[in-house]
């Protein structure tokens, strides 16, 4: 993915308020398989053996030594030491997700031995409603990552999150944050670059010319941007740049700017600082009927609700639409 592109996914995961939170290990036994139920996004990073993960009701991921996988909708999962087997010891995890600077280490096995072993860890995003500018994600991304293939960043960061985590010191906890930070947009940048027909905005950074327009749509959200010129920034013709556009992101290119800029007014507005004027006109509407109106249709609720609601921590997206 061109490096001009990944601004798009900063700028995205500045707003959703990416943090890491905590880090533990843990010890599967032979025949066992351990339920997570929901709760925050979570990552795990496979040492050593074989493991299958799964989310809740869906197929299972075969891992092996050095695969990493990450699960960012929080929906709960379970990992097995026999994929398809029958698992003869069954647990409930009990991981305390609270961020600290001790890593918890679990050993969930019997005495037959252990199956494999893991450095895995949680994280969550900070800027509801915004966490649906995520749902183009798949619910678990797995990166297949033997001695040859694993890239060096997965080991050093791995390496680096283990250290700080078995001898915490001073400012091991931000450290920690930031590591998991690091690897979250780093497995992102990498499932981006790999992946296929996906239809979202992540499929438009892995298209050269739509990702120029997104960049530029990102990098400018209230300039007056018009179909023609960002076919110009994307260097193709105004009819196949909005088919072409379309068809990977999923959405016709002004409703994408449209719903960006309305994206960019929620997160001011959950501030509480400035008014709903200031902010219907910095997000391009000519009055603020108009844009609240739109901020309504997109988020379920107007605009002046915006700041109490990101108090009580009630949101509910409406649309269903990807981003």
């Amino acid at each position: 993915m061109p490096s001009e592109h990944a601004d798009v996914l900063s700028q995205v995961l500045t707003l959703i308020r990416l943090r890491g939170d905590h880090v533990f290990h843990g010890e599967l036994g032979s025949s066992t398989e351990v339920i997570f139920p929901p709760g925050p996004a979570t990552f795990l990073h496979l040492r050593t053996g074989e493991l299958s993960v799964s989310q809740c009701n869906g197929p299972s991921v075969l891992l092996r030594s050095g695969d990493f996988v990450l699960l960012p909708h929080a929906d709960g999962h379970t990992i097995r030491s026999e994929p398809g087997g029958k698992a003869h010891q069954r647990f409930e995890a009990a991981v305390d997700f609270t961020p600290s600077r001790d890593a918890q280490k679990f050993k969930w096995a019997a005495d037959d031995g252990i199956a494999g072993s893991f450095l895995a860890g949680s994280f969550h995003f900070d800027g509801a409603p915004l966490r649906s500018l995520l749902t183009g994600l798949p619910g678990l991304i797995h990166l297949t990552c033997d001695k040859v293939s694993e890239p060096a960043w997965l080991a050093s960061i791995s390496h680096f999150l283990d250290v700080e985590s078995r001898k915490a010191g001073p400012g091991s906890s931000l450290m920690i944050s930031r590591l998991i930070d690091l690897l979250v947009i780093r497995t992102l940048r990498m499932w981006v670059s790999r992946q296929g027909d996906r239809v979202g905005w992540l499929s438009g950074l892995s298209d050269e010319r739509v990702g120029r327009a997104l960049n530029a749509m990102h990098l400018e959200p209230n300039r007056a941007w018009t179909v023609s010129s960002l076919a110009e920034t994307a260097m193709m013709s105004r009819s196949m740049f909005s088919d072409r556009f379309t068809a990977v992101v999923g959405l016709p290119p002004l409703r994408y700017l449209t719903r960006w800029r309305l994206t960019i007014a929620a997160d001011l507005l959950r501030g509480g600082t400035l008014k709903v004027t200031e902010v219907a006109h910095g997000a391009g509407y000519g009055s603020e009927a108009a844009f609240s109106r739109a901020f309504k249709e997109e988020f379920g609720y107007p605009p002046r609700d915006a700041h109490r609601i990101a108090q009580t921590g009630a949101f509910v997206a409406r649309s269903s639409e990807l981003i």
